[in-house]
């Protein structure tokens, strides 16, 4: 699984690509757009592609998230032209300039192909261009991107969505990601493999963004269960049940459930194995233990038990976590 859904169709050939910014504009963004459409690698064999940064108002600066600025010097004139219409991360805002709403509806239309890097998922939501469609931005804004567009298809967990002419990516780095996958459908592997040797990124990178995403605890709003809450944390290795909890608890089993329910949001044994996850996590991260001794200090019988788990909860192997986030240079235990 590469964490993407795959296209639907596939468009055609990849000439031109005008990116289109706005003010507070995320430069790490707007320069994944630059490095894979924006440099000449003829000489690596790479097709020319025609790259314009298109603003407003060209030749006038433009303010960037981090303070800099940058001068576009086409106008949105350029994206009634461009195969590829591309919109970097910026702040995300309640009204977005007329004119640049109007000029992705209008290459929209004409069968251009959008493309989005990070938070740029909000500028094509609200030119109406995502309505009913697959598409995905940085987890972190799941929750505000579902607020704004309820008729968009969001797959929070994937690093892009490919919908035939429209391609969103997931947080920043995604951005490349994305970026590879449209040169590859359009120019073919070769060429998106010349690209990545350069940037000395991987041409193709497995799982999807779920495997950065801090776990949601649910949190208990009454105090009557924190004691036995308090203790479970304690106890992740040990076997529990929802009669024996409810004993702790001084409750029957049936008002123990419904309790905790009524405090955490979730039942005993979803709580139970959020938190048995997060400790995993954390071990993975922290420590050199074995697979098998981390499934047992969490309270899993195996480690296949918990590789199920793992990857449904995490969308990644327990391995491959250890790879991306461990602390440790040396080699990992198998």
């Amino acid at each position: 699984m590469c964490g993407k859904i795959l296209p639907a169709t596939v468009v055609g050939m990849l000439r031109s690509v005008a990116a289109v910014v706005l003010d507070d504009v995320a430069p790490f963004e707007l320069g994944v757009l630059c490095e894979v459409f924006g440099l000449d690698r003829t000489a690596d064999g790479v097709p020319p592609v025609d790259f314009r940064i298109c603003g407003q108002r060209p030749g006038e600066p433009v303010r960037t998230s981090v303070g800099m600025q940058v001068v576009p010097p086409h106008g949105l004139d350029e994206l009634a032209r461009a195969d590829v219409v591309a919109v970097p991360a910026a702040q995300i805002r309640d009204h977005y300039p007329p004119e640049v709403l109007d000029g992705l509806r209008a290459a929209a239309a004409r069968g251009a192909t959008l493309l989005s890097v990070c938070s740029g998922a909000f500028l094509l939501g609200a030119a109406g261009l995502l309505d009913g469609r697959r598409c995905t931005t940085h987890w972190y804004h799941a929750a505000e991107f579902r607020r704004r567009f309820p008729t968009a298809q969001l797959d929070p967990d994937v690093l892009y969505v490919d919908d035939g002419d429209v391609v969103t990516s997931a947080g920043t780095a995604a951005g490349i990601d994305a970026c590879l996958h449209l040169v590859r459908r359009e120019l073919g592997s070769t060429a998106a493999m010349r690209i990545a040797r350069r940037m000395v990124v991987p041409p193709q990178r497995d799982g999807g963004q779920r495997q950065f995403v801090d776990l949601p605890v649910p949190d208990c709003t009454g105090a009557s269960l924190e004691p036995v809450l308090a203790w479970m944390r304690e106890t992740l290795d040990v076997e529990h049940n929802v009669a024996g909890l409810a004993a702790r608890a001084r409750m029957s089993p049936r008002t123990f459930a419904r309790r905790f329910v009524a405090e955490t949001g979730t039942t005993p044994n979803q709580w139970l194995a959020t938190q048995r996850i997060l400790h995993a996590r954390r071990l993975l991260e922290d420590t050199e233990l074995g697979i098998e001794q981390i499934a047992r200090e969490c309270g899993f019988s195996t480690a296949a038990l918990l590789r199920h788990h793992f990857r449904r909860i995490v969308g990644v192997p327990p391995r491959d976590y250890r790879r991306t986030f461990a602390r440790s240079t040396e080699p990992l235990p198998r």
